[in-house]
C-alpha cells in the first residue's frame, strides 16, 4: 500500500510541474483535460484518489504519455554498473540500459591499435551513430573517404554507409550514441 501511495504522489507532483511548466492555471488544464477545477484541484493535492479516465485526458493536456505520467519513481537504474565487453581491440561498456530514451544507447569504447583486427571490410547495417572522441584519436573509414577524429572533436554518420574506426597512435576512447538498430548490430560482433 505505502507503494501504491509513493506512486500517487509522484503522480500528483509530476502533473502539477507539467501544467507549472508550461505556465498553466489549474483552470487552463482542467479545460483542455475537460475536467472541473475543483477535481483537479483535489487531484494535484491528493484530496482525491486519481481515476485512470482522468489521467488519460489529463496526460494528454500535457503532451505526456501515460508511461510518462505513472512511471514508478523508484530509482532503478539510476545508476549504472557497466560491465565490459572485449574483442580483440576493443572493450566495450555500455552506459545506458535497455530500455534508455529513444532507443539511443551511450556506450563508452575503448580502442587499442596493438590489439585490433584491421577489419578486411567495412561495415553496414541501419542505424545512426554519434561519437565523441575523449582521448586518443581514431580513424573513421566512411564509404571512400577517410576522417581523423581527435579528442574534442565528434563525428555522426548513417550506418548504411560502409564504416569503420579504429585507433591511431596509441589507445583511444570514445563515448558513442547509437539507435537500436546500430546497437543490436555493434553489440552482436563487436564493432
Amino acid at each position: 500500500m505505502t507503494q501504491e501511495l509513493d506512486l500517487d504522489s509522484v503522480i500528483r507532483q509530476r502533473i502539477r510541474a507539467l501544467r507549472q511548466g508550461k505556465g498553466w492555471s489549474l483552470e487552463a488544464l482542467a479545460n483542455r483535460a475537460e475536467l472541473s477545477v475543483s477535481t483537479l484541484s483535489r487531484i494535484e493535492t491528493g484530496n482525491r484518489r486519481i481515476a485512470l479516465d482522468q489521467l488519460v485526458p489529463i496526460a494528454k493536456s500535457l503532451g505526456a504519455t501515460l508511461d510518462e505520467l505513472v512511471a514508478p519513481a523508484d530509482g532503478k537504474g539510476v545508476i549504472i554498473g557497466p560491465e565490459p565487453i572485449a574483442v580483440p581491440g576493443m572493450t566495450m561498456w555500455k552506459l545506458s540500459d535497455d530500455d534508455a530514451v529513444n532507443g539511443v544507447v551511450v556506450t563508452k569504447i575503448r580502442y587499442d591499435p596493438q590489439q585490433q583486427v584491421v577489419p578486411t571490410e567495412d561495415r553496414v547495417h541501419p542505424g545512426k551513430e554519434w561519437f565523441t572522441v575523449l582521448s586518443g584519436e581514431v580513424q573513421l573509414r566512411l564509404g571512400e573517404r577517410v576522417f581523423h577524429v581527435k579528442a574534442g572533436q565528434a563525428a555522426q554518420f548513417d550506418t548504411m554507409t560502409p564504416h569503420s574506426i579504429r585507433a591511431l597512435g596509441g589507445i583511444a576512447e570514445v563515448l558513442s550514441m547509437m539507435d537500436s538498430a546500430g546497437t543490436r548490430a555493434h553489440h552482436h560482433d563487436g564493432h
